[in-house]
């Protein structure tokens, strides 16, 4: 655990110091960040003889980096209506983004796939049908782009889940699904 929290402070350290302002770099830090609280949690678990998989694991960052790069799209935005952002949004267009955001969208649906499918996964659950609540993942992420390109408001993925009623119902049905799937 001490491990973790020294890498995390150096991140952030080193994101606090410059990194911020490195295109790419700034939303690998971000997402690194995510990551690195999600072990430092399952240090805790492991104590308890549960930990992460590899897949929540690659599923974490995979999000968090979609998340980020959301972000730096309604970043962008905002400095082409002339508002001061942050300085690595210079490397970054929305052409850019937009390819970025389609492709992580990708890998998200497909690693989710590869998760469901999983042999070890499926007799976790007891289920071979848990790859049918990727319907609602293939969905949440269909609004979320949806917000971001249409309607152009990707800065705050929690205030977007707080007040979209579309994602909110989204995610309680993949949670139900995932449920009476694996239940």
């Amino acid at each position: 655990m001490g491990i973790i929290i020294l890498v995390y402070l150096g991140i952030n350290l080193i994101y606090s110091l410059g990194m911020k302002n490195i295109a790419i770099l700034d939303i690998f830090a971000v997402s690194t960040g995510f990551l690195l609280r999600l072990l430092s949690g399952t240090e805790y678990g492991a104590v308890a003889g549960i930990l992460p998989s590899h897949w929540i694991i690659i599923m974490t960052f995979l999000l968090s980096l979609f998340l980020a790069i959301a972000k730096r799209r309604d970043d962008l935005v905002l400095a082409e209506s002339g508002l001061d952002v942050r300085k690595s949004i210079s490397g970054y267009s929305l052409e850019f983004i937009n390819g970025v955001m389609s492709i992580m969208s990708a890998v998200i649906i497909v690693s989710y796939l590869l998760y469901t499918l999983d042999p070890a996964v499926q007799a976790h659950y007891g289920s071979k049908n848990v790859y049918a609540t990727t319907f609602f993942v293939i969905l949440g992420l269909l609004r979320y782009m949806q917000i971001t390109f249409v309607e152009k408001k990707s800065g705050s993925p929690t205030d977007i889940v707080y007040k979209d009623r579309f994602l909110q119902i989204t995610l309680v049905a993949w949670i139900v699904s995932f449920l009476f799937f694996a239940y």
